[in-house]
């Protein structure tokens, strides 16, 4: 009796503990949500989202101020463009995101004007309007490339009056160096620091010199994005939708040639009335 009572004590013990370990954190609104909610879990890198009942409009004047505040764009497929063979045209082939938590671009603003023939522009002024992105491809090379909307001008077709769901935006922008100026190659060869060349024989060669050349300038109007308004919400003035972009990836300072990289993803934004 005195083994079946300690044995029976055990096991209460043990459900006990069980029970502690399997409850569920109590849910929360994204409101109430805190640092320690989010911290490590991949929440913070979601754009916010409308119900697929928001197809609203938001009207537009050409003789008042907007602006565009909050723009969120998160991508959710990759594309690395590869050549083809001799009688092959080069193609798109999907690549497998390697970074972590945080490739998305946030809190993006910027004016939105309206002219007198209703084409609507934005030009995109503020914000975490960069992220560094690496994606693996099938035969496991890595691309690594700067995901980014600077000096972004988009503008619309003649025409428009409103913000509703049929809204397309569309413009260049710029792309700046995947590394900066100071960064410094394993041979110990920067722009702004480290050595010129190689601690060595210097090659001469032009693909040997190409490396030891390093550049990191910006690449003026290399990126083309599309953004498709596809859920409106006139109350709050928020929108959302989906986007296209392509642009050049990471050319090493110059030592390799770049590629081209196709993002697709969705995008939240709010319009405001200066």
């Amino acid at each position: 009796m005195r083994y079946r009572a300690v044995i029976a004590t055990l096991l209460a013990l043990c459900l006990s503990v069980l029970t502690a370990c399997s409850e569920a954190p109590e849910a929360k609104s994204p409101e109430l949500l805190t640092y320690d909610d989010i911290r490590n879990t991949g929440l913070a890198v979601n754009c916010p989202s409308l119900p697929e009942t928001a197809r609203g409009s938001i009207s537009l004047d050409s003789s008042k101020s907007y602006s565009i505040s909050g723009l969120c764009l998160q991508p959710t497929t990759y594309f690395v463009e590869e050549e083809g063979g001799k009688r092959k045209q080069a193609e798109f082939v999907e690549g497998k995101l390697l970074t972590r938590y945080t490739y998305s671009l946030d809190q993006v603003g910027g004016a939105l004007d309206l002219d007198n023939s209703g084409v609507l522009t934005f030009t995109e002024e503020y914000g975490i309007d960069f992220q560094p992105i690496t994606v693996l491809l099938p035969g496991g090379e890595q691309v690594p490339f700067l995901f980014t909307v600077k000096g972004l001008i988009a503008s619309s077709e003649p025409g428009v009056s409103s913000i509703n769901t049929s809204t397309d935006l569309e413009g260049d922008y710029d792309v700046p160096s995947y590394r900066g100026s100071t960064f410094l190659d394993p041979k110990g060869r920067g722009l702004a620091s480290g050595y010129d060349n190689a601690v060595a024989l210097p090659a001469t060669a032009d693909e040997f010199e190409e490396a030891s050349i390093k550049l990191a300038d910006t690449v003026n109007k290399a990126g083309h994005i599309s953004l498709k308004v596809s859920k409106v919400d006139g109350q709050t003035g928020e929108i959302a939708g989906i986007f296209e972009c392509e642009q050049p990836s990471d050319n090493d300072l110059g030592a390799k040639e770049a590629v081209t990289v196709k993002v697709r993803g969705v995008f939240y934004a709010q319009l405001d009335e200066a």
